[in-house]
């Protein structure tokens, strides 16, 4: 109702019929004070801007704003992000200090992680998983301590490219106490130091181990001496989240377990043509027929990489061997220990054992044609496993290189 029908409602009813005694009476009455009322009323409701008349309108008691915390949180992948990165993600703050950070994959699995001691940024403990949803919540507050927050939610990237990585070891396998463990990548590796981080070792003694790179393909681990007898070990590969280079990741995430067999070393000197084997305290010497001088056999630790009970020989197969040519079929009793083509291996057709040295550089054993298990090769064969150390001693030849089969041993723990 509009202000002048207001007051001519309240004089209709101040002006209408007469009633009978004080009904009437009290009509006019209560028309004159509606009348008045409403005029009141409609004075003190509106000004004539629409404002209120009140405390308002002199200002004295209207609420104040609410405060904006100064901290603004940024989070680096952007809500709803569909292909971030696994490596860098960060939760930063400007101008106040992080108070706390939540990061959850979509099953709930918390993500550790730690704040800078600044208080300026908090980072995951490790590389965030490719392919996974992640929620990460942060809070933060100013000087005044006012408070602030930033929630995302985003997808890592599903890489397009990836390396194969391959090892030496065979889950709960035995190996000897010279073993290196040696991972071989289907691409090349850009970032190093980042694999190296995706590749530890724990060892049941506590050995310190450390990997070395040979090219961008191949890294060996090894600790700074021997493994000790029956130390148990567990590789752990966490590559998938790691760039080996730009565009291409790791393919995996697993846990190896092997273990450390007896103690088991030999000394083969090529000067007496003999060979010195040492285990569990004991010693035994075995007549061995060493590289001949045209073709002398590395100096130098090797390690035994594989065994074959017979596997064919053919110089065609190895570089610069001087003199005749061979090819036989049936070598009994092998064990590699270069990549270039070293063995200790049984010989049957060959008579110079602990006389003279004969060989194209392979370390010989007296056997028998087929391979006679109770032959010095065939006791041999029978008593080492993969991971034993041979070490070659006073040849003419020179010593064998750390890449060449798993030799790391000729490379001193500083330089490794």
């Amino acid at each position: 109702m509009k202000p002048n029908q207001a007051v001519g409602a309240a004089m209709a009813m101040t002006h209408g019929p007469a009633r009978r005694g004080g009904v009437r009476g009290a009509g006019r009455r209560a028309g004159a004070a509606l009348l008045m009322g409403g005029v009141l009323l409609l004075t003190a409701a509106c000004n004539s801007d629409g404002s209120s008349s009140g405390d308002d309108a002199a200002g004295g008691s209207a609420s104040a704003a609410p405060k904006t915390s100064a901290a603004v949180v940024t989070v680096s992948a952007k809500d709803g992000a569909g292909d971030v990165a696994p490596a860098g993600f960060q939760v930063t703050v400007a101008s106040g200090t992080l108070t706390g950070v939540t990061m959850a994959d979509k099953d709930g699995k918390p993500v550790t992680g730690k704040v800078s001691s600044d208080g300026q940024s908090w980072k995951p403990d490790a590389a965030l998983a490719v392919g996974t949803a992640y929620t990460v919540n942060a809070q933060a507050k100013d000087s005044a301590g006012l408070v602030s927050a930033a929630t995302s939610s985003f997808t890592t990237l599903s890489p397009a490219k990836t390396a194969a990585a391959t090892d030496n070891i065979a889950d709960n396998g035995t190996y000897g106490v010279g073993m290196i463990v040696s991972v071989n990548f289907t691409k090349a590796v850009k970032n190093k130091d980042d694999v190296l981080k995706g590749i530890t070792f724990e060892a049941s003694d506590g050995s310190v181990v450390k990997g070395h790179w040979f090219g961008d393909r191949r890294v060996d681990f090894r600790p700074e001496k021997y493994w000790k007898p029956d130390t148990k070990v567990t590789i752990h590969y966490r590559l998938k989240s790691v760039e080996v280079s730009p565009g291409v990741y790791g393919d995996v995430d697993k846990d190896e377990p092997f273990k450390i067999g007896r103690e088991r070393t030999s000394t083969v000197d090529a000067a007496t043509h003999q060979m010195t084997v040492q285990q569990g305290g004991s010693t035994k010497t075995i007549p061995i027929t060493a590289g001949n001088d045209d073709n002398p056999s590395w100096n130098g630790v090797m390690v035994i990489s594989s065994k074959e009970k017979v596997t064919r020989m053919n110089s065609a197969t190895v570089s610069n061997v001087k003199g005749s040519e061979y090819d036989i079929s049936d070598v009994p009793h092998a064990m590699r220990l270069t990549a270039s083509g070293t063995y200790v291996h049984g010989n049957y057709w060959g008579s110079a054992f602990g006389k003279a040295n004969a060989s194209h550089g392979c370390i010989g054993l007296q056997d028998a044609k087929g391979g006679d298990d109770s032959s010095s090769a065939g006791r041999f064969f029978a008593d080492s496993i993969v991971g034993d150390v041979v070490k070659v001693v006073n040849s003419k030849g020179k010593t064998v290189q750390p890449d060449n089969g798993l030799s790391g041993w000729n490379l001193n723990w500083a330089n490794w």
